[in-house]
């Protein structure tokens, strides 16, 4: 979604130190498109390093990235086509509890049932669209049936931004720099979009009352926007200029 179509977070009210945080990890994440630009690669080959072949659905690499000192975890898959139109697949991002503030627990809902293991309580966070070229597209959030995670309140989830860290060489360096660079620099637009989430989820609700909002396929994403990062890097000069 454009970004003049709804209020969202002004870079110019931010704190000069945020601001400095955010342009050091765009400089970062720029930097990771260009070594691998050098030798033909990108960020979606580097998720595919090492797989035959490339199937929808398949979570790439296999069996996901996880950081085991951060408890920071993703997986890089793909929609048919004609789900995800310009789309050639996105990451999904999560953190599970070990990595969690301890006071953070899961959202109050109704059919919320404890998983055997307490460290399947996992978060999904946000997800990154990309385009055939390697390229990041597109950021959303989604509902919960979408990934089988548990639901977290947004302020909750927010929390959970600033933790999410993949300081790790395998499967990829340059991809666990990448990611962890891109939750700093749109870090005001992950926010805002995990608000929008929330409202989202209240929005369904009250327009169907007695229905579990929550396993409503109809609902799948629940906020969404259009990123490129050349502009939000400019962005972020202009705002500390």
């Amino acid at each position: 979604m454009p970004e003049g179509v709804r209020k969202l977070t002004e870079y110019a009210n931010l704190p000069r130190e945020d601001l400095e945080r955010m342009l050091e990890a765009g400089i970062e994440v720029v930097d990771c498109h260009r070594v691998l630009a050098k030798t033909g690669d990108n960020i979606v080959g580097e998720a595919l390093r090492g797989s035959d072949s490339f199937y929808e659905w398949n979570h790439y690499p296999d069996g996901d990235v996880y950081d085991n000192v951060s408890h920071s975890q993703y997986y890089y898959h793909a929609h048919p086509p004609d789900e995800r139109p310009g789309e050639h697949g996105h990451f999904h991002t999560f953190l599970r509890p070990k990595g969690m503030p301890p006071a953070i627990k899961p959202a109050p809902i109704p059919d919320y049932e404890p998983p055997e293991d307490p460290d399947d309580n996992l978060s999904h966070l946000i997800a990154i669209s990309m385009d055939e070229k390697g390229f990041p597209r597109g950021l959303f959030t989604v509902n919960r049936w979408v990934t089988g995670d548990v639901w977290y309140v947004a302020d909750d989830v927010i929390t959970m931004v600033d933790l999410f860290v993949m300081d790790q060489a395998s499967p990829s360096w340059a991809m666990n720099r990448w990611i962890t660079g891109m939750f700093r620099l749109f870090r005001p637009r992950i926010i805002d979009l995990l608000r929008e989430r929330d409202q989202a989820i209240a929005a369904w609700e009250k327009a169907h009352p007695g229905e579990n909002a929550y396993e409503a396929r109809e609902l799948e994403v629940t906020s969404t926007l259009d990123i490129d990062i050349d502009t939000q890097v400019a962005r972020v000069r202009a705002a500390l200029e």
